[in-house]
């Protein structure tokens, strides 16, 4: 469950590295004048903008609209439409692009999840749609989900009030499938291929059974007319704002047209559960006119550009002695942009990946790549080790390489002495113990509980959160704490809880980073028995 919940983030996570859960060194606001609209207008409000080579993540953006996408926003807000008669004329000419049977744009591709759910539960049913989340008295309530697909976006599954009945084989499938079947869900991802049950058994079981098919490609690239309904799916959902280049806000639901258009009922502007997930005329029409330019892109000559951007920034830094460079080009449709690896031994330059990434991220033009950690070859030591950086291809603008390739190696070639190895402080405490942690969220507050064992500067035991327990493992040095805790949720989420602080007697306090749920405060007292702690 664990292995499955990981791969989830190869769905709009993939690009990443270290650092994933820093979301806070994204934001480091200056003194804002007001905006203005000029090309600078996220310094004008005191935010600083930066060259892209971490790929399409939400957080950082997504990727940048075409100027044709923009342009038809821009045209699309000047007039008034009637949104009903205005999504039936996009849903017939994405239709005619994709060759699905109808399309609808949908505000991202987690709204269209939710929609398509709703409209497999519900039809077009208004009675029904007003009632959603509270299922009671529908005649189906019940989504699959085999064990492969489970992810952080099926909460927007789960928003509908389906209950999600979860399968781990082809037997197990077939067994779960009855009359309150409303859906099946597939993340398309290469697990989800091989199986069990693989992506062919779902769709072969589910056609025999008539139950509709929802396969999630919200990071791929588009292929007309589209593989997976030609392949037997019922439905499939993309984002709008990643390698398609529409409205970050935007999304695509192709499929079968009486439940896309059912689909259409449970969004907005219509009322209900879905108002909340509203999607414009502006976002309808350069939704479509990005499918309209996907149609006619030359991809091949784009892909060249990739490589040729790359292959700047590998000649620039090559000269540097011990470091080399390879260029990754997926095979897959996900995330697809080619990507250079840029290595180096950290005891001959002096620096680490996570150490370049830092420095590029603080320097000006602010530069956002994956910086790998230390110790990376087997057998190598945090002095010795492998280290790199990884650069995406896909985000970067034309000229960005020639920024990127200077200054990186502007950091690399810079001289430095050798880094003294200075034994770690010794514990100024015994953590060893229960503690009681409050801690003091954006608004808002919880009591979660440690479970500490320590072995001279090493910690790990358990963290008692809300609901679950999870490992975790940190050290103490001198009086200065650190501790992380990690776990995959049933439910498909996953929680991050990076501790770091300070002990004072039987006390301990400090800062809790918890990824992209950002940052709280944290107070812990040492649970005293007898008088003893």
């Amino acid at each position: 469950m664990l292995d499955a919940l990981r791969r989830a983030f190869h769905r709009r996570q993939f690009f990443t590295g270290a650092g994933l859960f820093g979301w806070a060194a994204f934001a480091r606001p200056g003194k804002a004048a007001g905006v203005e609209l000029t090309k600078d207008i996220y310094r004008s409000l005191g935010v600083r903008p930066f060259i892209n080579c971490r790929g399409t993540l939400t957080v950082i953006g997504g990727s940048l609209e075409l100027p044709e996408v923009r342009a038809a926003k821009d045209l699309a807000n000047q007039r008034f439409v009637q949104l009903d008669e205005l999504m039936e004329a996009v849903g017939k000419r994405l239709a005619e692009l994709t060759g699905a049977e109808w399309g609808m744009v949908s505000s991202g591709c987690a709204a269209a999840m939710s929609h398509a759910t709703a409209a497999c539960v519900a039809g077009g049913n208004p009675d029904l749609h007003v009632r959603i989340p509270n299922l009671a008295g529908f005649a189906k309530d019940e989504v699959i989900i085999p064990a492969h697909s489970r992810n952080v976006y099926d909460a927007a599954i789960r928003a509908v009030g389906v209950r999600i009945v979860e399968v781990e084989s082809k037997e197990q499938l077939e067994a779960a499938i009855g009359p309150r079947t409303a859906m099946i869900y597939i993340h398309a991802i290469p697990s989800a291929e091989a199986g069990p049950p693989s992506f062919d058994e779902i769709l072969r079981i589910a056609r025999e059974r008539n139950v509709p098919t929802f396969v999630d490609a919200a990071p791929e690239v588009l292929t007309m007319p589209c593989g997976y309904l030609q392949r037997g799916a019922t439905l499939v959902g993309y984002s709008g704002g990643k390698v398609i280049r529409g409205p970050q806000s935007a999304g695509l639901l192709l499929g079968r047209k009486d439940l896309v258009k059912a689909a259409w009922v449970h969004s907005a502007p219509h009322h209900g559960y879905s108002r909340a997930m509203k999607v414009g005329r502006e976002e309808m029409v350069a939704m479509l006119m990005a499918v309209e330019m996907w149609a006619k892109r030359n991809h091949e000559q784009e892909w060249k550009a990739y490589l040729d951007r790359l292959d700047h920034i590998a000649q620039r830094v090559r000269g540097i002695a011990g470091v080399t460079t390879s260029v990754r080009e997926p095979s897959g449709r996900a995330n697809k942009s080619p990507a250079l690896s840029v290595r180096w031994e950290q005891a001959k330059l002096g620096i680490d990946g996570a150490e370049v990434a830092r420095l590029l991220d603080a320097g000006e033009p602010r530069i956002l790549l994956n910086g790998g950690g230390r110790g990376g070859r087997r057998g190598g030591t945090p002095e010795t080790g492998d280290t790199g950086v990884s650069i995406i291809a896909f985000t970067m603008s034309a000229g960005d390489e020639k920024t990127v390739a200077d200054r990186l190696h502007e950091i690399l070639s810079a001289k430095r002495l050798p880094k003294s190895r200075e034994a770690a402080p010794a514990p100024s405490a015994d953590l060893s113990g229960r503690w009681d942690v409050e801690i003091r969220f954006a608004a808002g507050k919880s009591t979660h509980v440690l479970h500490v064992v320590q072995k001279g500067g090493r910690l790990e035991g358990a963290h008692q959160g809300d609901f679950i327990s999870r490992d975790f493992s940190g050290d103490i040095r001198g009086d200065a704490v650190q501790f992380a805790s990690f776990q995959g949720e049933s439910h498909g989420d996953s929680l991050s809880y990076r501790f770091s602080g300070k002990v004072a007697g039987d006390s301990m306090s400090g800062s809790l980073d918890m990824g992209e749920y950002l940052g709280a405060t944290w107070t812990a007292k040492r649970r005293s028995y007898g008088g003893r702690g």
